[in-house]
């Protein structure tokens, strides 16, 4: 791939000299440290939209749940707003005698109320978010070593992962007039160098333009991971992992993808630009003091800060960053509708990821979805990032460690 990417100034050559020198290296490093390994996921969650159609039986499908025993403590103790071992420890009393207080009110609630008022504090929570997060506290939400349970091809295809990638397409995206996508298992067998397809945007506004993209660029992730990751051979009982060209060409050459398998490829370069943009635009919520990357290990927590504040000068530093004042900048109601349009489709994208047939498959497509919608949530909120104050936790906009956590291992990789 050479050029420019369409809707935004910036060339393919600029960010794969920007990633490979500055980015990558400390991205790597930092997804390795304990507060981003650890991703707290609920991958039992029925699927909303139809049946489930039965779990993958491949052992390469399942998912190892971390033992308690192996969980940081302070990741396991810690809560979205506990930012630091000092506002951990000034708060110690208080949310006792707060615990106590509740422990009396909670003994005459039935527990039907008690869901009930689960489900308000999840739906006020929800009014700015772009997914639908698991809840922490159900006792189906495990911790997950990211670490030893890597994405990479399992063998889950077929009807069922069609039907997935079905559904986000064609009931969830705005998309172009015309575009081919061999996702139907059982459709005829794809070739022929004469069949290019004809892409038109005809009546496709900037902002639904990005979300096709969105969308398309991270298929695009998934499959170049499965690509890269996959099972090679399995000779007495070691499997041996590693690139498969056959099926990146497959996925990806022109002539097999009637001509379109470069366009996903770009469309992986417009999601990484994007969720660049959101990296450098909630540095300032980051770099308060009252911000601590807590797992109860101080020296290694001061370390994690600080290459994690480096990443950010880094972002700001790249002269080419995607402008995204130029969404949603007509007239304000009009403006307005679309943005919530934008934000509900990408929600219903993100539940469907508990459709996902193979654990390890739903890990990693709800981390990543869960990443994306964590940027999209951090570019719409400018005015209030901006005005967070500095020795106290916001009010106006707050990152989960579950976000923080998704936005770093999406962008990483």
């Amino acid at each position: 791939l050479t050029g420019v990417l369409d809707d935004c100034l910036c060339d393919i050559e600029s960010i794969d000299d920007f990633n490979t020198f500055k980015i990558f290296p400390k991205i790597q490093k930092l997804q390795e440290r304990d507060y981003f390994r650890y991703y707290k996921v609920n991958l039992k969650r029925p699927c909303p939209f139809w049946a489930d159609d039965g779990h993958c039986s491949i052992k390469d499908c399942h998912v190892e749940p971390c033992p308690e025993s192996k969980i940081p403590v302070g990741i396991k103790a810690g809560s979205s707003n506990k930012y630091s071992k000092a506002a951990n420890n000034s708060k110690e009393l208080e949310d006792c005698e707060q615990a106590n207080k509740l422990g009396a009110v909670n003994s005459t609630l039935s527990n039907q109320s008690k869901e009930a008022f689960i489900d308000w504090a999840r739906y006020d929570d929800s009014q700015d978010h772009f997914c639908e997060l698991d809840d922490e506290r159900s006792p189906d939400a495990q911790y997950v070593d990211l670490l030893l349970n890597p994405e990479r091809y399992t063998g889950y295809k077929g009807p069922s992962a069609w039907r997935v990638w079905n559904s986000i397409y064609e009931e969830n995206c705005f998309k172009p007039r015309s575009v081919y996508r061999p996702l139907n298992p059982l459709a005829p067998s794809r070739g022929g160098l004469g069949s290019v397809c004809l892409f038109s945007w005809t009546g496709l506004c900037l902002e639904k333009r990005v979300f096709y993209k969105l969308i398309s660029g991270l298929h695009a992730s998934i499959n170049l991971h499965l690509c890269a990751n996959y099972l090679l051979e399995e000779t007495w009982g070691k499997p041996r992992w590693g690139p498969n060209v056959k099926e990146f060409t497959r996925r990806f050459d022109p002539a097999e993808t009637k001509g379109e398998g470069p366009r996903r490829l770009k469309n992986l370069y417009f999601l990484y630009l994007i969720e660049l943009r959101a990296l450098s635009k909630v540095a300032p919520y980051f770099e308060r003091s009252v911000v601590d990357l807590y797992t109860g290990n101080g020296h290694e927590d001061a370390e994690s800060k600080a290459l994690l504040l480096d990443i950010f000068r880094d972002t700001k530093s790249f002269h080419m960053h995607f402008d995204e004042k130029s969404m949603f900048a007509g007239d304000k109601k009009g403006a307005k509708s679309l943005k919530e349009e934008f934000r509900l489709h990408f929600k219903n994208i993100s539940r469907i990821m508990d459709c996902v047939g193979c654990d390890k498959c739903r890990l990693w497509g709800k981390l990543q979805t869960q990443g994306l919608g964590t940027a999209l949530k951090i570019l719409f909120s400018e005015k209030e990032i901006q005005s967070l104050p500095e020795n106290s936790p916001s009010k106006g906009f707050q990152l989960t460690r579950q976000e923080i956590v998704a936005l770093v291992n999406a962008f990483g990789r």
